[in-house]
């Protein structure tokens, strides 16, 4: 009964039912997904992806079922989705020809103009990052500049790692509205 509550809250928009439900049910998904996937960064970005979805979707959650198993459902879907991905960037066709210029390359390294539109994107993704809020900026840069790992930003900024996930994971969407609007 107590999760249907904390569900409810969640359908209006609650922040702290939202967080409630993270952690009451990560462990479970991330464990489901780590069985499945055998790679822990796999598992934890379906995982994220996951609770992304449910929650974005949370009004559409239908009580009959258990909310668990809503969100392995979700989880598999996610995981499903990845797996095409991954299999239809692995075979891509090519010709002989194609094949044989791919031999013919000289130098792979980065030209001057690939440099300067690499400079120019990330420049521009810097732009967008500081249009968030600035508890969402130094997530990014905690964890996509700096390559912390979860806990160690958890650790940093003194915070449960429940909200450090979610805190990354509104930033991500925030961060991807930014740059689909302009």
């Amino acid at each position: 009964m107590e999760i249907n509550s904390y569900i409810e809250k969640a359908k209006k928009g609650d922040q702290i039912a939202f967080t409630y439900l993270l952690d009451h049910f990560w462990n479970e998904v991330y464990g489901f997904m780590l069985k499945r996937t055998e790679n822990e960064t796999d598992a934890e970005d379906i995982a994220i992806e996951t609770f992304s979805k449910a929650f974005d979707k949370i009004a559409t959650y239908n009580p009959e079922f258990q909310f668990n198993t809503w969100l392995i459902a979700i989880a598999k879907n996610v995981h499903i989705d990845l797996l095409r991905k991954k299999k239809s960037s692995l075979f891509v066709e090519i010709t002989d020809e194609e094949d044989q210029q791919a031999y013919n390359v000289a130098d792979s390294s980065p030209s001057a103009e690939d440099e300067i539109i690499t400079e120019q994107n990330l420049s521009r993704l810097l732009q967008f990052i500081k249009e968030l809020k600035p508890h969402y900026q130094e997530v990014i840069q905690y964890r996509y500049f700096q390559e912390m790992s979860y806990q160690e930003i958890a650790e940093q900024l003194n915070e449960p790692l429940s909200n450090v996930k979610i805190k990354l994971l509104r930033a991500k969407k925030l961060l991807a509205e930014i740059i689909q609007n302009k």
